[in-house]
């Protein structure tokens, strides 16, 4: 009789799945949603695994994708039925303006850069750079997360770090850094 064999496999596979992506995936929840409410959602997302365990990829690291696609679904779904219009992103803490030394100055000048430069970005750009430099994930698995191909998640890559470099470059520390002339000192230029 294989069948109860065949179960314990089962189990054991799946708790080294569990084991493996468990912590990098209440990370990843967590950044995306109230923390309060993550646990519930990886939870909920191994239950789907558990029920869907035939469907795991064999590969670890698109099994990995698939996992975070579960999760990445899951928090849309719920996003849809609450009605939010929060972002998927990373929540970047704000910074205070007061400093201490010159270099820290810079320092907090450039989180309050990047934080502004990041709310500024469409939901797309943000998921698209919390998956590649948040999460590490390589094009083609996570391209598996959004459900898209790994040519078309490159692409969309490109865009959104285009984006992120034109908002910090326009951003107002950037705009007072470089000497800029107007219309009529280059009219006026022989």
């Amino acid at each position: 009789m294989s069948y109860p064999s065949r179960a314990a496999d089962s189990q054991r596979a799946f708790r080294f799945l569990y084991e493996s992506a468990y912590a990098d995936l209440l990370k990843f929840v967590q950044r995306r949603t109230d923390p309060a409410n993550a646990e519930d959602v990886v939870a909920e997302t191994f239950l789907i695994v558990w029920r869907r365990f035939q469907e795991v990829p064999g590969n670890q690291d698109d099994a990995r994708a698939w996992i975070f696609g579960i999760a990445r679904n899951l928090l849309l779904n719920a996003r849809r039925s609450e009605q939010r219009q929060q972002a998927l992103g990373v929540r970047l803490a704000e910074a205070s303006m007061e400093s201490q030394s010159d270099s820290h100055a810079d320092l907090v000048s450039s989180r309050v850069d990047l934080s502004r430069a990041w709310a500024l970005l469409s939901e797309v750009h943000q998921e698209t750079l919390g998956l590649s430099v948040f999460e590490n994930l390589a094009a083609p698995q996570a391209a598996l997360v959004v459900g898209i191909s790994p040519v078309a998640f490159r692409l969309r890559l490109t865009r959104a770090r285009r984006a992120l470099r034109l908002l910090l470059e326009h951003s107002p520390r950037n705009a007072y850094a470089t000497p800029t002339t107007t219309l009529s000192e280059k009219a006026s230029t022989p």
